[in-house]
């Protein structure tokens, strides 16, 4: 998720290390874009204690801490696994397997985008407060609260792990405009599935 006065320069690209070596190496992981399926696609819980859950986590921490990102989840870099990074008020971390335990508040109306939407704020409804629980790397318990842009966040995440996007979540009239004014987007009109 981006944040609402992002720059638009750098809204699609993750830069990740690979560690398959031993070596630190730059490498450029692509955000996938709305009509890939993997954003579609519910992702599965990680086994707590699975190592191969230390190099997403990584590139997770890695692709969040991109000027303008408050939020990154695993299918966004094509990954089908349930976890997400966060990067909200200077504070960057993350959660695996995350479900939303509360949600509270009046929903209020929002300006949201996404990673995966490039280029589009459109307002939506959240709730002004959420709590998640998931884990961490090692297995133990996590909860993350927070009201404002944190509560946006978790929300907005936990949706992507879902397998929905924010933009399900729109006015069915707001829904009508951003539909339109995401086929006349170039990304859309090429066919492209991630950016790089």
């Amino acid at each position: 998720m981006p944040l609402a006065s992002s720059p638009p320069s750098s809204p699609t690209v993750c830069r990740l290390f690979d560690r398959h070596d031993g070596q630190r190496r730059l490498t450029i992981r692509p955000i996938r874009l709305f009509g890939d399926p993997v954003l579609r696609s519910a992702c599965d819980p990680i086994t707590p204690g699975d190592q191969r859950a230390v190099g997403l986590i990584d590139d997770l921490l890695e692709g969040v801490a991109l000027p303008g990102r408050a939020g990154l989840a695993a299918n966004q870099i094509g990954v089908g696994q349930r976890a997400f990074s966060y990067n909200v008020d200077g504070e960057i971390g993350y959660i695996i397997n995350p479900v939303i335990a509360e949600l509270s508040g009046e929903p209020e109306l929002v300006d949201e985008g996404c990673l995966s939407v490039p280029g589009f704020f459109f307002q939506r409804l959240r709730y002004p407060e959420a709590r998640v629980t998931g884990i961490d790397l090692n297995g133990n318990p996590v909860e993350l609260s927070g009201t404002g842009l944190m509560a946006q966040a978790l929300q907005h995440e936990t949706d992507h792990l879902d397998g929905h996007l924010f933009i399900e979540g729109l006015e069915p009239d707001v829904k009508r405009e951003a539909m339109k004014a995401i086929r006349a987007s170039t990304w859309w009109r090429t066919g492209a599935s991630s950016v790089s």
